[in-house]
């Protein structure tokens, strides 16, 4: 399997945070985001952002942002489409998706989802808390079926996934998936950097 490319999902209305980018909030000298790219890119090919709205706002990063093709705000799974098509195009076989709003995701979280998805390139992260449905493996040939999905009003990550035989890849912390949604959670943010 050739390395993947990263898809971080920023497209959300962060309304518990009050609006606007929660990756784009200060977190220790940088933003969120930045954590996260430090994170996510040297574990990919490439990366993508998947934002709705003015790109322009990501400008001082190098990567392309592409928004939902499902109008709307229909959730993450519209992230993973927007991220499979901008895949096709670069002729890649996966991609890797992880939130915006995570600035401790693990380090190894490619190595393992590639590890988990190896029957049929499918993959979700999962913590002793649970499923974690904004990371994953997802396989380019899945983009048709999910768009199908997504224009029959399906909106759950994990409904979608298990209907495809998605393997689970195991994480030994929470932590790592630590996301900010609220004021409170970006100051246990900043106590945990």
């Amino acid at each position: 399997m050739k390395q993947p490319l990263g898809v971080i999902l920023a497209g959300g209305q962060a309304t518990r945070m009050g609006g606007g980018d929660k990756g784009l909030l200060p977190l220790g000298g940088s933003t969120i985001l930045d954590h996260v790219i430090a994170r996510l890119e040297p574990q990919v090919a490439a990366i993508m952002i998947n934002a709705n709205g003015d790109a322009s706002r990501f400008s001082r990063h190098p990567f392309p942002v592409v928004a939902d093709s499902i109008p709307g705000f229909a959730g993450p799974l519209s992230g993973v489409l927007a991220g499979l098509d901008w895949a096709a195009t670069q002729h890649a076989d996966h991609i890797v998706t992880a939130a915006a709003d995570t600035p401790f995701l693990p380090c190894d979280l490619v190595p393992r989802l590639l590890l988990a998805g190896e029957a049929n390139g499918l993959a979700l992260a999962a913590s002793p808390s649970g499923r974690q449905p904004t990371f994953g493996l997802w396989p380019v040939a899945l983009r048709d079926p999910l768009r199908a999905a997504l224009q029959d009003g399906l909106r759950k990550v994990v409904q979608f996934t298990r209907a495809h035989h998605a393997a689970t890849a195991e994480f030994p912390d929470d932590a790592a998936f630590f996301n900010v949604n609220t004021p409170q959670d970006l100051a246990t943010a900043k106590a945990m950097l």
